[in-house]
Protein backbone atom coordinates (compact mmCIF):
# COMPACT_ATOMS: atom_id res chain seq x y z
CA UNK A 1 0.00 0.00 0.00
CA UNK A 2 2.74 2.42 0.44
CA UNK A 3 4.44 1.66 -2.38
CA UNK A 4 1.79 3.11 -5.24
CA UNK A 5 1.81 6.50 -3.00
CA UNK A 6 5.41 6.17 -2.75
CA UNK A 7 5.89 6.38 -7.04
CA UNK A 8 2.93 8.56 -7.27
CA UNK A 9 5.00 10.95 -5.58
CA UNK A 10 8.26 10.78 -7.64
CA UNK A 11 6.40 10.89 -11.10
CA UNK A 12 4.11 13.89 -9.68
CA UNK A 13 7.39 15.64 -8.33
CA UNK A 14 9.78 14.15 -11.94
CA UNK A 15 6.51 15.98 -13.81
CA UNK A 16 6.68 19.28 -11.61
CA UNK A 17 10.26 19.10 -12.42
CA UNK A 18 9.62 18.76 -15.79
CA UNK A 19 6.89 21.71 -16.65
CA UNK A 20 9.28 24.22 -14.52
CA UNK A 21 12.77 22.82 -16.78
CA UNK A 22 11.43 22.51 -20.15
CA UNK A 23 11.14 26.43 -20.91
CA UNK A 24 14.31 26.69 -19.74
CA UNK A 25 15.94 23.71 -21.71
CA UNK A 26 13.97 25.01 -24.57
CA UNK A 27 15.47 28.65 -24.56
CA UNK A 28 18.60 27.35 -23.79
CA UNK A 29 18.58 25.19 -27.09
CA UNK A 30 17.39 27.81 -29.27
CA UNK A 31 20.01 30.51 -28.14
CA UNK A 32 22.89 27.94 -29.80
CA UNK A 33 20.98 27.26 -33.02
CA UNK A 34 22.89 28.11 -36.19
CA UNK A 35 19.44 28.87 -37.64
CA UNK A 36 18.07 32.72 -38.35
CA UNK A 37 15.13 32.26 -36.54
CA UNK A 38 13.63 30.78 -32.79
CA UNK A 39 13.55 27.21 -33.64
CA UNK A 40 13.39 24.50 -31.40
CA UNK A 41 15.14 21.74 -31.73
CA UNK A 42 18.22 23.84 -32.64
CA UNK A 43 18.85 23.77 -36.45
CA UNK A 44 22.91 23.16 -35.63
CA UNK A 45 25.02 24.79 -33.13
CA UNK A 46 26.23 28.25 -33.30
CA UNK A 47 27.72 30.83 -30.46
CA UNK A 48 27.16 33.73 -33.29
CA UNK A 49 23.93 34.87 -31.33
CA UNK A 50 26.04 35.61 -28.00
CA UNK A 51 29.21 37.10 -30.31
CA UNK A 52 26.12 39.19 -31.85
CA UNK A 53 24.81 39.95 -27.94
CA UNK A 54 28.14 40.89 -26.43
CA UNK A 55 29.38 42.91 -29.89
CA UNK A 56 25.80 45.05 -29.62
CA UNK A 57 26.36 48.13 -27.86
CA UNK A 58 22.63 48.85 -26.84
CA UNK A 59 22.57 45.17 -25.12
CA UNK A 60 26.20 45.94 -23.43
CA UNK A 61 24.26 48.94 -21.69
CA UNK A 62 21.34 47.50 -21.00
CA UNK A 63 23.41 44.53 -19.12
CA UNK A 64 25.42 47.82 -17.09
CA UNK A 65 22.73 49.54 -16.66
CA UNK A 66 20.67 46.89 -14.85
CA UNK A 67 23.41 45.10 -13.18
CA UNK A 68 24.41 49.04 -12.09
CA UNK A 69 20.69 49.79 -10.66
CA UNK A 70 20.38 45.91 -9.11
CA UNK A 71 23.36 46.37 -6.91
CA UNK A 72 22.31 49.77 -5.45
CA UNK A 73 19.17 48.30 -4.93
CA UNK A 74 20.67 45.29 -3.20
CA UNK A 75 22.25 47.32 -0.91
CA UNK A 76 19.13 49.75 -0.11
CA UNK A 77 16.45 46.75 -0.09
CA UNK A 78 18.95 45.20 2.80
CA UNK A 79 19.99 47.81 4.83
CA UNK A 80 16.10 49.13 4.80
CA UNK A 81 14.83 45.94 5.06
CA UNK A 82 17.10 44.55 7.61
CA UNK A 83 16.09 47.48 9.78
CA UNK A 84 12.44 46.84 9.47
CA UNK A 85 12.51 43.40 10.41
CA UNK A 86 14.42 44.04 13.64
CA UNK A 87 11.48 46.68 14.30
CA UNK A 88 9.27 44.49 13.92
CA UNK A 89 10.24 41.30 15.74
CA UNK A 90 11.77 43.35 18.48
CA UNK A 91 10.03 46.62 18.75
CA UNK A 92 6.92 47.45 20.87
CA UNK A 93 5.13 50.46 18.96
CA UNK A 94 1.55 51.49 18.15
CA UNK A 95 0.07 50.49 14.66
CA UNK A 96 2.68 47.25 14.02
CA UNK A 97 0.40 45.65 11.74
CA UNK A 98 -0.80 48.98 9.85
CA UNK A 99 2.89 48.68 9.43
CA UNK A 100 3.31 45.37 8.76
CA UNK A 101 1.25 45.78 6.16
CA UNK A 102 2.25 48.88 4.46
CA UNK A 103 6.09 47.17 4.29
CA UNK A 104 4.58 44.36 2.60
CA UNK A 105 1.98 46.34 0.34
CA UNK A 106 4.21 45.50 -3.11
CA UNK A 107 3.80 41.58 -2.50
CA UNK A 108 -0.14 42.34 -2.57
CA UNK A 109 -0.66 45.26 -4.97
CA UNK A 110 -0.61 44.45 -8.93
CA UNK A 111 2.69 45.90 -10.04
CA UNK A 112 1.43 47.77 -13.22
CA UNK A 113 -0.55 49.98 -10.28
CA UNK A 114 2.75 50.11 -8.57
CA UNK A 115 4.40 51.17 -11.72
CA UNK A 116 1.06 53.81 -12.65
CA UNK A 117 1.38 54.80 -9.52
CA UNK A 118 5.44 55.60 -9.41
CA UNK A 119 5.14 57.17 -13.11
CA UNK A 120 2.78 59.62 -12.17
CA UNK A 121 4.69 60.58 -8.79
CA UNK A 122 8.26 60.47 -9.70
CA UNK A 123 7.20 62.66 -13.37
CA UNK A 124 6.69 65.39 -10.48
CA UNK A 125 9.48 64.92 -8.84
CA UNK A 126 11.92 64.93 -11.56
CA UNK A 127 13.43 61.20 -11.02
CA UNK A 128 11.68 59.87 -13.63
CA UNK A 129 13.78 58.19 -16.33
CA UNK A 130 16.74 57.97 -14.21
CA UNK A 131 18.77 55.78 -12.51
CA UNK A 132 17.50 57.26 -9.40
CA UNK A 133 13.94 56.28 -9.69
CA UNK A 134 14.42 52.91 -11.02
CA UNK A 135 16.50 52.36 -7.71
CA UNK A 136 13.93 53.88 -5.58
CA UNK A 137 11.26 51.74 -7.10
CA UNK A 138 12.78 48.37 -7.11
CA UNK A 139 14.21 49.24 -3.37
CA UNK A 140 10.26 49.30 -2.55
CA UNK A 141 9.92 46.12 -4.16
CA UNK A 142 12.90 44.07 -3.00
CA UNK A 143 12.42 45.22 0.60
CA UNK A 144 9.45 43.01 1.75
CA UNK A 145 11.77 39.78 0.58
CA UNK A 146 14.55 41.28 2.85
CA UNK A 147 12.14 41.87 5.79
CA UNK A 148 10.92 38.16 5.31
CA UNK A 149 14.21 36.61 5.35
CA UNK A 150 16.01 38.37 7.89
CA UNK A 151 12.83 38.34 10.33
CA UNK A 152 12.83 34.72 10.23
CA UNK A 153 16.58 34.54 10.85
CA UNK A 154 16.01 36.94 14.05
CA UNK A 155 13.11 34.82 15.31
CA UNK A 156 15.87 32.38 16.15
CA UNK A 157 18.06 34.86 17.64
CA UNK A 158 18.85 33.89 21.98
CA UNK A 159 18.28 37.18 23.09
CA UNK A 160 19.92 36.40 26.05
CA UNK A 161 23.23 37.35 24.55
CA UNK A 162 22.27 40.53 22.98
CA UNK A 163 21.06 42.03 26.89
CA UNK A 164 24.60 40.49 28.27
CA UNK A 165 26.28 42.60 25.31
CA UNK A 166 24.10 45.22 26.24
CA UNK A 167 25.00 45.01 29.69
CA UNK A 168 28.62 44.95 29.50
CA UNK A 169 28.32 48.56 28.05
CA UNK A 170 27.75 47.99 24.21
CA UNK A 171 25.68 50.23 22.32
CA UNK A 172 22.29 49.61 20.08
CA UNK A 173 24.44 49.67 16.80
CA UNK A 174 27.91 47.84 18.25
CA UNK A 175 25.43 45.31 19.66
CA UNK A 176 23.77 44.51 16.23
CA UNK A 177 27.01 44.50 14.36
CA UNK A 178 29.22 42.28 17.03
CA UNK A 179 26.11 39.45 18.35
CA UNK A 180 22.89 39.81 16.14
CA UNK A 181 24.46 40.30 12.75
CA UNK A 182 26.91 37.20 12.53
CA UNK A 183 23.98 35.05 13.88
CA UNK A 184 21.79 36.41 10.76
CA UNK A 185 24.33 36.81 8.48
CA UNK A 186 23.07 33.76 6.37
CA UNK A 187 18.96 35.42 6.38
CA UNK A 188 20.28 38.97 5.55
CA UNK A 189 22.54 37.13 2.35
CA UNK A 190 19.63 35.64 1.22
CA UNK A 191 17.14 38.25 1.67
CA UNK A 192 20.45 40.75 -0.30
CA UNK A 193 19.99 37.90 -2.58
CA UNK A 194 16.51 38.02 -3.25
CA UNK A 195 16.74 41.71 -3.63
CA UNK A 196 19.09 41.81 -6.59
CA UNK A 197 17.17 39.23 -8.67
CA UNK A 198 14.09 41.54 -8.00
CA UNK A 199 15.49 44.04 -9.37
CA UNK A 200 17.78 42.14 -12.25
CA UNK A 201 14.58 40.75 -14.22
CA UNK A 202 11.70 43.54 -13.45
CA UNK A 203 9.98 44.82 -16.34
CA UNK A 204 6.81 46.09 -15.38
CA UNK A 205 8.00 49.18 -13.94
CA UNK A 206 11.41 49.67 -15.49
CA UNK A 207 8.80 50.17 -18.72
CA UNK A 208 7.03 53.04 -17.00
CA UNK A 209 10.20 54.48 -15.90
CA UNK A 210 12.84 54.10 -18.07
CA UNK A 211 14.07 57.04 -21.34
CA UNK A 212 16.13 57.19 -24.01
CA UNK A 213 18.96 57.00 -21.79
CA UNK A 214 18.52 54.90 -19.41
CA UNK A 215 17.14 50.94 -20.11
CA UNK A 216 17.41 48.02 -18.06
CA UNK A 217 17.91 45.01 -20.03
CA UNK A 218 14.53 43.48 -19.64
CA UNK A 219 13.68 46.69 -21.67
CA UNK A 220 16.32 46.37 -24.31
CA UNK A 221 14.69 42.57 -24.56
CA UNK A 222 11.09 44.14 -24.82
CA UNK A 223 12.13 46.46 -27.76
CA UNK A 224 13.81 43.64 -29.17
CA UNK A 225 10.88 41.43 -28.70
CA UNK A 226 8.11 44.26 -30.39
CA UNK A 227 10.80 45.44 -33.75
CA UNK A 228 12.42 42.24 -34.40
CA UNK A 229 12.87 38.54 -33.40
CA UNK A 230 15.73 36.30 -33.49
CA UNK A 231 17.81 34.28 -31.25
CA UNK A 232 19.52 36.62 -29.81
CA UNK A 233 16.92 37.06 -27.39
CA UNK A 234 17.18 33.84 -26.45
CA UNK A 235 21.31 34.31 -25.89
CA UNK A 236 19.92 37.25 -23.40
CA UNK A 237 17.56 35.41 -21.40
CA UNK A 238 20.38 32.34 -21.17
CA UNK A 239 22.25 35.01 -19.28
CA UNK A 240 19.77 35.92 -17.19
CA UNK A 241 18.95 32.51 -16.44
CA UNK A 242 22.71 31.78 -15.25
CA UNK A 243 23.21 35.26 -13.57
CA UNK A 244 19.99 33.74 -11.24
CA UNK A 245 21.62 30.09 -10.87
CA UNK A 246 25.11 31.23 -10.53
CA UNK A 247 24.23 33.58 -7.45
CA UNK A 248 21.79 31.25 -5.99
CA UNK A 249 24.35 28.52 -6.01
CA UNK A 250 27.02 30.88 -4.77
CA UNK A 251 24.38 31.97 -1.73
CA UNK A 252 24.36 28.00 -0.90
CA UNK A 253 27.88 27.78 -0.68
CA UNK A 254 28.46 30.84 1.59
CA UNK A 255 25.35 29.72 3.84
CA UNK A 256 26.90 26.22 4.15
CA UNK A 257 30.46 27.57 5.08
CA UNK A 258 29.32 29.78 7.58
CA UNK A 259 27.39 27.31 8.94
CA UNK A 260 30.36 25.17 9.44
CA UNK A 261 32.10 28.25 10.69
CA UNK A 262 29.40 28.46 13.45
Amino acid sequence: MSIRPRWFTYLLAAVVGFVLVAPTIVVVGMSVTAGGLLSFPPKGFSLRWYDKLLGSPAWIEGMLTSLQIAVLTTILATVLGTMAAVAIVRGRFRFARAVNAFLFSPMIVPVVVIALGMYLTYGRVHISGSVTGLVVAHTTLAIPFVVINVAAGLRTVDWDLVLAARSLGAGPLQTFMRVIAPLVLPSILAGALFAFMTSWDELVIAIFLSSPLVKTLPVVMWEQVRSYVDPTIAAVATMLTVVTIVSFLLLALLNRRLRKVS
